[in-house]
């Protein structure tokens, strides 16, 4: 079994031990050097964040709270300091939100999750994510490049175009989207077009079914996915095992329940809040907005790292009910209120013709406890709300807290 480092195989022990150690050292930087993080770590004594549980007494910045830093402050809200001259590129993602580049080989660590997915020094690497604004393509590409190999900047679109390249080149690899991916090689089908070449690919940017991933296999393209963000990088990726996702060793990931950020048991769906190690867009305890679990154990390939099961969905599950918002946050906080409470799912529904809202409640079935949780909610969404209890275990692990099941005609 080869691996791109040896980091890949420390035991779960040291790599938790090196980037504890490792903490304290980025949040004093990012408190010198960001505005924004000097406002939110205000009186946090970083020599003391050394833990996991100290980590997570740290606010969790979310893309909604990134974008009105952003629209206030711009280009970057205050999350980067001077970066004229620091800065290679600026990309725009949908909002819009700007995201750094630094001047750093593999800026997004993208290498890693390439190497585990078969690509070599050599390799020659069809790209058919955008280079337009976005940073999907450069993602790719510094990975390449990292690796020792060359890349087609081939884009998105154009696909008859796209497809006389691979006929010409004879690339090794892809890089984009799997549903793209297809596209090229039914369109290769239907035009009699060559491209047996292409053996391998490291696919993004949407799901990636079992049905797809066997689908590319029976054409002879062995497709592995990666979880990247535009703000962070590689998080985690798939390898030979293909038995959950690997998350990256420049990171740390937490799964916290969506709308808090306390971390869940190892196993249930929350949100993915992830650290980065990067000190051009230093971003600490970061809320994806996507919803995932950890699995258990190390990966059959032998690597070591935390295991996550990919993307799950969405943690933003806001709502509107008779006019009001109601939040995730909103619920925990009333969970907060009712510590008796084990897992719960707001269920919104308009069977009676009007909005309804019931707090389905894993715990004991207790009429004082359901009029204070009714007060609860009542008081924390300014709505009037009923409560059914259920037993432990009863409620779904998907990492839903509001679930909209009205029906419109």
């Amino acid at each position: 079994m080869e691996y791109f480092d040896a980091l890949e195989t420390r035991t779960p022990e040291v790599r938790e031990r090196q980037q504890m150690a490792a903490l304290p050292s980025l949040i004093a930087f990012a408190k010198v050097y960001a505005p924004a993080w000097a406002e939110l770590l205000d009186g946090v004594d970083a020599e003391a964040v050394n833990t996991r549980e100290a980590l997570a007494k740290l606010p969790v910045v979310r893309k909604n709270e990134l974008t009105e830093r952003q629209q206030a402050a711009r280009p970057f809200g205050g999350f980067v300091g001077e970066w004229r001259g620091r800065v290679g590129r600026v990309f725009s993602s949908p909002g819009p939100i700007y995201e750094p580049e630094g001047r750093g080989a593999d800026y997004w660590r993208t290498a890693r999750a390439m190497f585990a997915a078969g690509f070599r020094a050599g390799d020659l690497v069809h790209n058919s994510f955008s280079y337009h604004m976005t940073p999907g393509a450069w993602i790719m590409e510094a990975g390449v490049h990292a690796l020792g190999g060359t890349v087609f900047p081939g884009g998105v679109g154009q696909t008859e175009q796209q497809l006389q390249a691979m006929a010409d080149l004879h690339p090794d690899a892809y890089v984009g989207t799997p549903s793209f991916l297809k596209i090229l090689l039914e369109k290769a089908d239907e035009l009699q077009i060559d491209v047996s070449s292409l053996k391998k690919a490291l696919v993004s940017g949407e799901a990636f079914p079992p049905s797809l991933r066997d689908a590319l296999a029976a054409r002879g393209v062995h497709a592995f996915q990666t979880y990247a963000t535009a703000d962070l990088g590689v998080i985690a990726y798939e390898s030979q095992a293909r038995e959950g996702l690997i998350t990256d060793e420049g990171v740390i990931v937490e799964i916290v329940r969506p709308g808090t950020g306390d971390p869940v048991p190892e196993g249930e769906v929350g949100e993915v809040v992830v650290t980065a190690f990067n000190r051009d867009y230093p971003l600490i305890r970061f809320g994806t907005g996507d919803l995932s679990a950890v699995l258990p154990g190390a990966s059959p390939c032998g690597r070591t790292a935390l295991r996550i099961k990919g993307w799950m969905g969405r943690a933003d599950q806001t709502t509107k009910i008779k006019g009001m918002f109601v939040h995730p946050k909103q619920i925990a906080d009333v969970v907060k209120r009712h510590p008796q409470l084990g897992r719960v799912r707001l269920v919104v529904d308009n069977a009676s013709g009007q909005d309804r809202m019931t707090l389905n409640c894993e715990a004991a079935g207790d009429p004082a406890l359901g009029e204070a949780i009714v007060a609860s909610l009542r008081d924390i969404t300014k709505l009037r709300g009923e409560v059914q209890f259920c037993g432990a275990g009863q409620l779904p692990n998907d990492g839903k807290v509001i679930e909209d099941v009205r029906k419109y005609e």
